[in-house]
């Protein structure tokens, strides 16, 4: 047994079982306390919220509290294991929740026989909570379950595997481009993975700018083009007309790669055949569908990131669903819709261009970090993303009208 392995268990089963646990919030240390706590006093807030349910966001917990739910059809790179087996992932996103945004989560794993199963279970719990993270979901029903829950409910809906990974990518991609000198609505992308991430990813890059027609979405059968009948609703939405059926050809004079497939996939040929002045995003975890030093070899003019912490411009969702959600809740937004999301990307791109802190440099070790090839995307631990991402993205759901009423920011 590996040390990482043997010490991922220990810190799983040591001191206690899991990651996660309640505490209470309130004093109830004396019998008055008690007496407030419970009955007869609890029967005060139950008249309240029965009377108006806004009332909830004021005297209970809803307000500050996310559901983490998975069918544990998708789990990390190791596909269906089950909702059970999907437990100790769950509960390290309730780490992160708490960790980077204060915000509380309960995990839940569902055994659910259908999307519609999955739908019911989540629209009949609903009224516990401020907001609904779904993960670790199967494409394309996490299309499905997405689309449905968010027009059901009164709470925003988030599954982190499209919308996190979409918007930390664009963030990434938009300053890569800036370096490179090129415009998203003139590049040739090429996208190897047409899963939930792959297809988020090319759904919000399409609404900054990206022309859809430039993109080669590619899945374990190819491009998708015009000519194939195989394609589910989701991708034909990305088909296009070429003579570019593979990754090879695709990857000819392509100015972006990203990668949301496998390991191993892309060679240091294919890197070699792409334009000048490339980015390549080869978010495969925890192998990357290209080493970074197999590409740098074949290209010293290429921007890179990866999904991995020991390497540069890490891709990383926890820069990401934490502080959207915090905003969201801020505001006891109705929903998260692609005006968030943009002011998400905006907002992270444009931090990853201020001067780091003193702080971050001691966390990382390192004695420089400054906006250029090798930094473009912030690192998880700044602490200007709680200052400044919630912030945008509570703006964008005011303007956008999906802001609960009296809703306010202060920048």
């Amino acid at each position: 047994m590996s040390d990482l392995k043997q010490a991922a268990l220990n810190y799983h089963a040591q001191p206690v079982p899991g990651k996660i646990a309640t505490r209470i919030s309130k004093s109830c240390d004396t019998r008055h306390e008690l007496s407030l706590a419970y009955t007869p006093g609890v029967a005060e807030p139950v008249r309240e919220i029965a009377a108006n349910p806004e009332n909830a966001w004021r005297y209970t917990a809803k307000g500050n509290l996310v559901a983490v739910i998975t069918d544990g059809s998708a789990v990390l790179g190791l596909g269906n294991t089950g909702p059970l087996a999907a437990k100790p992932v769950m509960e390290g996103k309730a780490v992160l929740f708490k960790k980077f945004a204060g915000i509380d989560v309960f995990d839940i794993e569902v055994n659910a026989t259908s999307p519609e199963d999955f739908i019911r279970t989540v629209e009949a719990i609903a009224p516990t909570f401020g907001g609904i993270n779904l993960e670790d979901i199967a494409a394309p029903h996490c299309f499905v379950i997405e689309q449905e829950l968010s027009r059901r409910l009164d709470i925003p809906v988030f599954h982190d595997d499209q919308h996190g990974t979409a918007i930390i990518t664009a963030a990434g991609l938009l300053n890569a481009l800036q370096l490179q000198e090129k415009k998203l609505e003139n590049v040739k992308l090429v996208c190897l993975g047409a899963g939930a991430a792959g297809i988020a990813s090319m759904k919000l890059l399409c609404k900054l700018g990206l022309r859809q027609d430039n993109i080669r979405l590619i899945d374990r059968c190819g491009v998708v083009h015009s000519r194939r009948t195989d394609l589910n609703e989701y991708k034909q939405a990305f088909a296009v007309t070429t003579d570019e059926l593979t990754l090879d050809d695709a990857m000819q004079n392509a100015d972006v790669f990203i990668g949301v497939s496998g390991p191993g996939l892309v060679t240091p040929v294919m890197v070699e055949s792409m334009a000048a002045r490339p980015v390549l995003f080869a978010l495969s975890n925890p192998e990357p569908e290209i080493q970074p030093r197999q590409a740098h070899a074949v290209r010293d003019d290429l921007i890179m990131a990866t999904g991995r912490s020991d390497y540069p411009n890490q891709v990383n969702n926890v820069l990401g669903f934490p502080f959207i959600f915090r905003g969201a809740l801020d505001v006891r937004a109705s929903r998260i819709n692609d005006e968030m999301n943009i002011a998400a990307v905006h907002a992270l791109a444009e931090l990853a261009q201020r001067p780091v802190p003193d702080e971050i440099l001691d966390i990382y070790g390192v004695k420089s970090l400054s906006f250029g090839p090798d930094y473009i995307i912030p690192t998880p631990f700044d602490p200007r993303l709680i200052e400044r991402i919630p912030a945008a993205v509570a703006q964008a759901a005011i303007q956008s009208g999906v802001a609960g009423k009296d809703a306010a920011v202060t920048s």
